[in-house]
């Protein structure tokens, strides 16, 4: 009986381990694709094209489907270039029901000065 516990114990870890590396992976990609896309002189779409390509290589084609890419102005007046990631959750493994998770990342765009 303790047997069990113990596996279903360590099976919910290894299944929080995994949605965690999931989270931080999407939000490095995304922080990434806004860094290229508020650069001075980048394309527009050209951040959301490179956080698909880093979702892709580093997860799966499935976790870089939604990805968008604007351009916010902060109550300050600042403005941002926003890249936001909307993936699957991995529920059982990379298999298996999900939910959504929303992830975003923010530069600040340099066009500005």
């Amino acid at each position: 009986m303790v047997s069990v516990l113990v596996v279903v114990i360590g099976m919910g870890v290894l299944q929080l381990a995994l949605v965690l590396h999931v989270r931080n992976t999407l939000v490095s990609c995304a922080s990434e694709g806004a860094l290229l896309g508020a650069r001075l002189g980048a394309q527009p779409g050209e951040g959301a094209a490179r956080t698909r390509d880093l979702a892709q290589r580093s997860l799966a084609a499935a976790y870089s489907q939604d990805v968008t890419q604007t351009t916010v102005t902060t109550p300050d007046g600042v403005q941002v270039v926003e890249v936001t990631v909307v993936a699957p959750l991995p529920v059982l493994g990379l298999l298996g029901p999900s939910g959504s998770l929303t992830v975003h990342g923010r530069a600040f765009l340099e066009s500005q000065r």
